[in-house]
């Protein structure tokens, strides 16, 4: 497997080409870190697991994705998501983008 970039940054506004809901990245994978069984019953379309996958929060609905690359879009709409775990993860929304809490262990 070859690890590549991040298309997607944390905070960044996505739009799911095949489902078409918003979400926020919160997390990045820089390959599927799923396993075998997970894969093959939820990534219909055969997504690359060498590519970058992403955890995301979904607009106005209590779920958690994970998605791959190529199964996103950069959102165009720029407003704030509704999510019940984003005041959690994020301190704010600047610029049509959220900003990570600072992580204290």
């Amino acid at each position: 497997m070859t690890e590549s970039q991040a298309r997607f940054a944390l905070g960044q506004l996505v739009t799911h080409r095949l489902f078409g809901y918003r979400g926020v990245v919160f997390d990045v994978d820089p390959v599927f870190q799923g396993s075998d069984e997970w894969y093959e019953r939820n990534a219909k379309s055969r997504p690359p697991r060498d590519r970058p996958w992403y955890r995301v929060l979904v607009d106005g609905q209590p779920l958690e994705t994970y998605v791959a690359e190529r199964n996103l879009e950069p959102d165009e709409e720029s407003r704030p998501i509704r999510h019940p775990l984003a005041d959690q993860i994020f301190s704010g929304f600047y610029d049509g983008q959220y900003v990570l809490r600072e992580r204290h262990n």
